[in-house]
């Protein structure tokens, strides 16, 4: 049992790895024996992860690459098998969100949310499971969804709406893949607390927020290892098509 979550061996690709939790998937993938390549459209962070990822004895390559871009991913998935061999599990993070009414989110903001969070996610799923198919060798594709793809909040429609999709399009590649011996999973983080909103948990709002969720705490970065590994790791080889939901109960309550 001591090796269930063993990635000695095994190759990763994270994306959207420049900060919060796209760092902490990356560390969590060397700490049991992935190399990793990172990729985010800021390069000079994603270097400063790599400089840690090698002082640590582990093996990383940093990466530019816009998931919005079909091309840039292309060329992303070349790199990284260039410097690191073919990959094995691919992370799929990258995400952003617009903080505007529905009724006013002009169409350039929808369209910017929606080509990262769910267009993004298709395209770098799209060129893994390409790969995979035609190598013929085994992957797993892990897409970071969000609660918020199961329930909803105001003022964040496009990021809800992307969310809802990206889980759907994880069941159907799932059962789509399968065939090809691709697993297909996918995450649902509730409220997580990272560098860029650690100071709203603090303030009457965010307090307010942490007493609906039914363990009465936000989660932090490591509560979501336990999932990501599962989804890696051989331990969940008979698992494809799901999302879990690690929210502290959060969907559950009515409230």
């Amino acid at each position: 049992m001591s090796k269930l979550f063993d990635l000695t061996g095994r190759t990763a690709l994270v994306t959207g790895a420049s900060a919060g939790l796209g760092q902490h998937f990356a560390r969590t993938l060397v700490a049991q024996g992935a190399a990793v390549a990172v990729t985010a459209r800021r390069g000079d962070r994603l270097k400063t992860l790599v400089a840690e990822i090698v002082a640590g004895g582990g093996k990383a390559v940093a990466i530019d690459m816009d998931v919005a871009d079909g091309t840039s991913i292309r060329a992303g998935f070349a790199t990284a098998e260039a410097a690191l061999g073919p990959l094995d599990i691919v992370v799929n993070n990258a995400g952003i969100s617009i903080v505007k009414p529905a009724i006013d989110m002009p169409e350039a903001d929808w369209d910017a949310v929606m080509n990262t969070n769910l267009r993004g996610a298709w395209l770098v799923a799209q060129t893994a499971g390409q790969a995979w198919r035609a190598a013929k060798r085994p992957g797993s594709l892990i897409n970071i969804a969000s609660i918020l793809g199961l329930r909803t909040i105001g003022q964040v429609a496009p990021y809800n709406a992307s969310k809802a999709g990206l889980i759907h399009l994880t069941s159907v590649l799932g059962m789509e893949w399968a065939r090809y011996n691709i697993r297909v999973n996918a995450i649902a983080p509730g409220y997580i607390e990272t560098e860029m909103n650690a100071p709203f948990w603090k303030t009457p709002a965010g307090e307010k927020l942490i007493q609906r969720v039914p363990q009465r705490r936000i989660g932090v970065p490591g509560d979501l290892d336990g999932a990501l590994l599962l989804l890696a790791s051989d331990a969940g080889a008979f698992m494809t098509g799901t999302c879990i939901t690690v929210d502290g109960g959060h969907t559950v309550n009515p409230v």
